[in-house]
């Protein structure tokens, strides 16, 4: 086993202590029922809040579990013991609730009032045009 220096340890701490100062931490998170939200405080004094049923796992959850959630370690994942689910604070805020086949799931399930609109206009006239080859 390799032997670890002084210089390898200091750089170690250096790059934790960068870390703590700049990636984003949650210090608080709380479930909101009357908006069926998870809003998150983080160390840096913002919040932000997402819609439970987005997040991997979470979209089939009651309010009462919902609500079981607590700040993993340094603040960087959030956990809800009883549905076995962790997600990365880093990772939601960059927009992912799960897996990339989770994401495209989600992507292809997205709807909307115009969307609705726009599907029934497009059947009255036949259905989505074929591609010219």
């Amino acid at each position: 086993m390799a032997e670890i220096s002084d210089a390898e340890i200091e750089g170690a701490r250096q790059r934790g202590l960068e870390a703590q100062r700049t990636e984003p931490r949650a210090t608080k998170v709380r479930y909101d029922r009357r908006r069926k939200k998870v809003v998150v405080d983080l160390l840096n004094g913002t919040t932000f809040a997402f819609p439970a049923h987005l997040a991997q796992g979470l979209e089939k959850a009651t309010d009462d579990e919902l609500a079981q959630v607590q700040v993993l370690g340094s603040g960087y994942g959030l956990r809800w013991e009883l549905l076995d689910v962790d997600v990365s604070v880093p990772a939601l805020l960059a927009g992912v609730f799960g897996t990339r086949r989770w994401m495209a799931e989600i992507a292809g399930r997205s709807t909307s009032v115009a969307k609705a609109a726009a599907a029934r206009v497009n059947g009255a006239k036949g259905g989505r045009p074929r591609k010219a080859s």
